[in-house]
This record gives structure tokens, sequence and C-alpha cells, in this order.
């Protein structure tokens, strides 16, 4: 079982009743519905036994189903105080099971319902990572991916001293790194159509908006072999300058390096330059 599940065995979620008859798995059946639509059939039963059910679907790994349990808590007993439990772990159940919208669904309905619960900041946390699994390679539409990082950051704003939090800012820096590279893949693309400008753009935002990313330095090498291209030598160094006082190890630097070299020119900033005013520039300009 996983760790939230323990955590939530350990918050009593998980009282149990003595037995549990085998006419309850014969009446609490799903529906021949099929797929993604089953239900439960409509059987009214104390909400304790609905619960224990949930719970060994649960326990069992059946995600699908113990979500379906816990959300018949609800729907079965909506003022009792199983509900706001079941509401929370239909969202974990969900979120097990790979149904990513449905989690964000209860988790979102438990924060609008129970706003000032101890388990909120959980329920954010669920929302984040229910976004952040649904990230897609670079190559595709990174929508997600935004939704992801507003997930992740509302959770360390709300939250600062939580272990949520905590994992939050390392899937943020995660996300962080994927948008980045996002926008080399672009600017790689409009570079090697001979796109100069659209990839300039490209990199600069790398550089400007991601610059703790691992893709900085390339970008400051593509800025360099772009600006060269369209003769805009004071920039073209700028950024070669740039590379090699942030990266001055780095293989891109070296190809910086030996691109200004081979045109007669030499690493050498420019407070003229746009990148005077970005990242660690200290003794770039002096």
């Amino acid at each position: 079982m996983s760790d939230i599940a323990v955590r939530t065995e350990k918050r009593n979620w998980t009282l149990r009743s003595l037995a549990v008859g085998s006419a309850v798995a014969l009446s609490l059946t799903l529906s021949a519905c099929g797929g993604d639509d089953d239900e439960i059939e409509y059987v009214e039963r104390e909400v304790e036994t609905i619960y224990n059910m949930a719970v060994d679907k649960m326990t069992d790994k059946n995600y699908r189903e113990a979500a379906m349990f816990f959300d018949e808590v609800e729907r079965q007993h909506p003022y009792s105080v199983w509900a706001r439990r079941s509401m929370l772990m239909s969202a974990y159940s969900y979120y097990q099971s790979n149904k990513y919208t449905d989690a964000i669904g209860a988790a979102e309905r438990f924060i609008a319902l129970h706003p000032g619960n101890r388990d909120a900041p959980y329920a954010y946390y669920l929302i984040a990572i229910s976004y952040y699994e649904q990230i897609s390679d670079v190559g595709r539409d990174q929508e997600m991916t935004y939704e992801a990082m507003e997930a992740l950051e509302e959770v360390v704003r709300r939250y600062p001293a939580s272990e949520y939090a905590r994992d939050a800012r390392l899937k943020i820096d995660m996300t962080r790194d994927h948008l980045a590279g996002k926008e080399m893949d672009v600017g790689r693309y409009y570079l090697n159509q001979g796109h100069m400008i659209a990839a300039i753009n490209r990199f600069r935002t790398v550089v400007e908006e991601y610059e703790t990313t691992t893709h900085t330095p390339e970008a400051l090498h593509r800025l360099t072999e772009a600006y060269l291209s369209l003769g805009i030598a004071f920039e073209a160094q700028t950024a070669a300058a740039v590379l090699g006082h942030n990266y001055p190890g780095s293989d891109w630097y070296q190809d910086s390096y030996a691109l200004l070299t081979s045109q007669g020119m030499a690493p050498q900033a420019s407070e003229r330059s746009w990148l005077s005013r970005t990242i660690d520039t200290v003794n770039v300009f002096n």
C-alpha cells in the first residue's frame, strides 16, 4: 500500500465493521454497463458497510471500484462524516487508477466543501500531481504542463512548510525544465529552417524565464550561433561571454568559443546587449 494510504489508515479513516456479510458483496454489485461507465446499483446500506467495502477494494489495489464505492458513500449519506472522508479517498483512488480528471474533480469538490479541513493541503497536492503526471513530451502541446505548474505553485503558496510543499518545489523545478525544453525544441526547429529571429525569441525566453534550468547553456550557445548568422557580432560575443562566465567548463562554451574564433572574434560582453540585464552577469560587463 502506498504511503498516503498508510497515512490514511493512521488517521482512522479505515474504521471497519467486525464483519461484512456475503450478502453485501452480492447486493452492492457493479451494474453491467461495462468499461468506464460502470456504476454501483443503488442498494441502501449502512454507511460503515459501504465505506468498508471501499476500503477492501483499495486494499486489494482495485482502485477503480474503490473510488466508486467511496462515491456511493457520498451519494447515500451526503451529510455524514464518512462522506467527507470518502470524498478525498475517492480522489486518491481515482488518482491511483490513472483517472486524473475524476481525481481532480473529487479533490476540488472536497476543497470547495471543506476548505479549512486538515486534509485540504493533500487535496491541493493531489490536484497538482494529477496534472503533473499528465505532462506530455516536449513535442506536444504543453497546456497540461502549465496547469501542473500553477497547481504546484498553489500548494507552495498555501502551505509552504508542509511536506507537500517540499515535494511540489522539486516538481516545479522539473516542470520548469520541461517548459524550457519545449522552447529549445521549437527554437532549434526555427534555427534549422533559417528563421533566425523566431529562433532567437525562443532561446531568449529560456535565458530570461528559465535561467536556472539545464537548458540555459545550450540556449546561450544557440544565441551565439543565431546572432552570428545575422551578422550581429556584439550580441553573439556577449552571449558567448555570459556563457563562459556562468558555465566555463561546458561543451557549449567550447563550441561558442570555437565558432567565434573561427571568424576572428572572441567572447566579449557589451552593455548594449539585452543580456546585460539577465542571469548572473557580475563581472562580465566590467
